[in-house]
């Protein structure tokens, strides 16, 4: 069993629903860190979901309606850790366009 520690990038998230990690094919994932940043000059809403892929009925919102203030940051995990399994997803939304970048790192264990 191979353990890698690996981030993921998206760039310019805007208002549809962005999926900024999704756990590859035979592969279980722990989730270190989430950090967003507002790339904008003013307040902006975002939500962080976790879309888990056995079915919508068991998807959560980690955030919902977090402010971060012009050019802040949040980081979403510091200190614990997230089990995510095959397909499981991260998804961030905003609520102004081309607004917010995200970080995730992982340890993915194949």
């Amino acid at each position: 069993m191979a353990n890698t520690f690996k981030s993921y990038t998206k760039a310019n998230i805007s208002t549809t629903l962005t999926d900024a990690y999704t756990v590859p094919g035979a592969t279980t994932t722990v989730c270190i860190g989430i950090n967003v940043s507002n790339t904008t000059g003013n307040q902006i809403i975002i939500d962080i979901k976790f879309d888990k892929a056995a079915g919508g009925a068991d998807d959560i919102y980690l955030i919902r309606n977090m402010p971060i203030p012009s050019g802040a940051s949040y980081e979403f995990i510091a200190g614990s850790k997230l089990v995510m399994e095959t397909g499981d997803k991260i998804q961030v939304l905003s609520d102004t366009a081309n607004s917010v970048d995200s970080l995730i790192s992982v340890l993915e264990q194949t």
